[in-house]
Parts: structure tokens; sequence; C-alpha cells
């Protein structure tokens, strides 16, 4: 990367030129026809990319996370995981016609099956969500395919960020500074935050934003020199997708591109124009102090929707641990969080000292010492 410039192959992306994504996500359900739809109304829109994840229930979440709050509602998440499980086939069909369309095509992995499966559809690079961020293993698979990629960091903190790109190289990475709450307050995004991080770490920044106003987060982030700018889109907020209700429907997602182009070519000209527009204030708090710090809506999601190592199974107490005894999952509300990602390897050949439920997170004390 040079600057706060994100390249891909030879396409580069800066503040004078901001790469806009539209996360579909899951929201297709499986059917092609309605994938295309969603493609098609994206491209119209002035997206210059689509992005999709591929999901196995398995490399997510245990089934005994129970019901997760989302923004339909609450739901079996790992049902609704495996509902969504895709042949390979369906990507690269979704990928040759996106590319058709003149878009790039982008998607999250969830775990090493998925990241080879994306791997061998030829992406030009990659992104990594929010919760994978300390996902130690996965962080090392894709940095190894030597492709540009996209690292949320959505709950997360300076020094897990810090961590992360000791396994996937600065050079390659773009920070998308992110919200982990469905939706996301404007007021907690502290978009001056994003200069500070470039600073920090010699990277290119975006943001990948959750909230509900389609112009107000992204024109303020193009004004602070993002490269990158994600935003969920759908068709309608009350078609079924799980992510549909906080999305922006192609009225809402039209609007935000016309005003991240504009705000990107005057930058601070767009802040003051805001300031009439919306009021100080309001622009004010969602530009926050530019320290880096957990967010008021996602504080609670700290160690819960980021990745720690779960029993697989019912593990007795005097057991020597196999790396079929245990993952490393999101944790979410009901289960206990375990040991961080970065023990997976360490793990093989220790005895446990107590029963450990399946599903649980494994921490030091289930180990003999």
């Amino acid at each position: 990367m040079t600057g706060n410039n994100f390249i891909v192959d030879n396409s580069v992306y800066g503040s004078g030129h901001v790469l806009i994504i539209a996360e579909l996500g899951t929201s297709h359900g499986g059917v092609r026809a309605k994938a295309r739809e969603l493609v098609d109304a994206a491209a119209d829109c002035g997206a210059d990319c689509v992005k999709f994840q591929i999901v196995y229930a398995d490399e997510i979440l245990h089934p005994n996370t129970g019901e997760v709050a989302l923004p339909g509602g609450r739901v079996w998440l790992y049902d609704c995981f495996k509902k969504l499980e895709l042949d390979t086939s369906f990507y690269g069909g979704i990928k040759d016609y996106a590319e058709s369309r003149g878009l790039l095509f982008l998607a999250s992995p969830f775990g090493i099956r998925s990241a080879r499966e994306l791997r061998s559809l030829k992406p030009r690079f990659l992104k990594i969500a929010s919760p994978e961020l300390n996902y130690t293993g996965l962080l090392g698979e894709l940095a190894s395919y030597g492709l540009p990629a996209l690292l949320s960091t959505g709950v997360s903190r300076l020094a897990d960020i810090e961590a992360a790109l000791e396994i996937f190289p600065p050079s390659r990475a773009c920070l998308l500074h992110c919200v982990t709450a469905y939706p996301a307050p404007e007021r907690d995004y502290n978009l001056r935050l994003l200069p500070n991080l470039a600073a920090i770490f010699g990277c290119p920044v975006g943001v990948s934003d959750h909230s509900l106003d389609p112009e107000l987060v992204p024109s303020l982030a193009a004004a602070m020199g993002a490269a990158v700018i994600e935003k969920h889109f759908c068709l309608s907020r009350n078609d079924p997708g799980l992510d549909d209700p906080i999305a922006q429907d192609p009225a809402g997602f039209r609007r935000m591109v016309r005003a991240v182009r504009q705000a990107s070519s005057q930058s601070l000209g767009a802040v003051e124009a805001l300031v009439k527009e919306r009021g100080r204030d309001t622009v004010e708090a969602v530009l926050g102090d530019g320290i880096k710090r957990l967010a008021p809506s996602e504080r609670a999601n700290y160690r819960r929707t980021n990745r720690s190592i779960h029993a697989l199974r019912d593990i007795a107490a005097g057991e020597t641990l196999k790396t079929e005894d245990f993952a490393v999952l999101r944790t979410e509300k009901i289960l206990r969080p375990g040991l961080d990602p970065s023990w997976e390897k360490k793990l093989i050949g220790r005895k446990t000292t107590r029963f450990i439920p399946a599903g649980e997170g494994i921490v030091a004390e289930d180990l003999l010492r």
C-alpha cells in the first residue's frame, strides 16, 4: 500500500477514489436469481464491489450457542447458518456474473475450509470480518495467499489490531473501522480515529458501516480519508435476509454513493456542509475524539462476538485433549468464552482437570498445569 491507498491488482483506491462495497452477505438466501438481482441493483446504484459470506455453521458457532438477537429478531443462528451452506459453484457463478457487470467480487471466509474454497475462486482480494480479527489460525492461512485484504476492526482494542497485523502483513492490509452493533448508533463511530489508525499502523483505512443513516457516517468517513466504505445492501428492508432490516435499499444506497463521491472530492468542505445540514453537535458527536476504544453499543460483545476456544463435545475430567475435541468459535451470549485462539495448537495433549460441557469455552482452570 502507498500512504492511505488500497491497491487491488492495478486499481488504486484512496480518499479521492473511494472503493464502495455493497455488502450482500447472505441476503440472497441461497437463490441464484436473487443473488443476480442484488448484484444488478448494486451495480445500478454505483457500487464498485459486491461482497458475500461463505458460510459453514460449524466454522462459526457451536449448536449450543442458542438464540442470538439479530436485526430481524431472535433466531437460532446455527440453524440459520446451516441453511445457508452452499456449494462453491454458487459463489463461482455469482463471481463471474458480478465481474460481467464490472464489479469486484469479495467474500468473507469464516474458517479454513471456507478460506480454501474462496481461494479456489481466484479472488482479487479478501475480507476478514470483525469477529475473526483475533482468529490467528485463519489470519495465518489467509496471509499465505499473498492477496490484499480488508480487516474489519469492530469490537476490538488497539492491541487486538496490532496482534492481527503481526500475522497479516500491514503492507497488504486495509483496516476497516467498524462498530459491532446492529444497527450501530451514528454517534458511536468516532471517525477522527481513521487518520490515527492510518498513522499508527501505516495502513490505509476505511469504514464498515452498520448505521441506518445512508449518508452521515459514510460521507464523514470519506472526508476523514477513508479509502474504502462498506455498507449492507438489500432490495427491501422487509426482505428475510439476516441483515436486511439494517441494510440500505437501492434508494438509500444510491444516496450514499452520491454523498461519498461528493465528500471525497471536497473533504473538509463536506464536513462544513454537513454541519449546516445536520448541526454541529451531531457532526462532532459522529467525528468523536479519535481515541480507539470499544464503542458503548459494542462493549457487551467483546470476547463474545470475537473468537475463542470451545469444546466440541462433553469432555470428562482427566481426558487428554485432541484436535477434534475443540474449535475456535464465536461465543455469543449464553456460553462461556474460552482461551484466546492463539492457544489452539498448545491445547493438544493437555489433560483436563474437570468436566467441560459441549459448547463451553475451555479456560485455563480446565487444564492441568
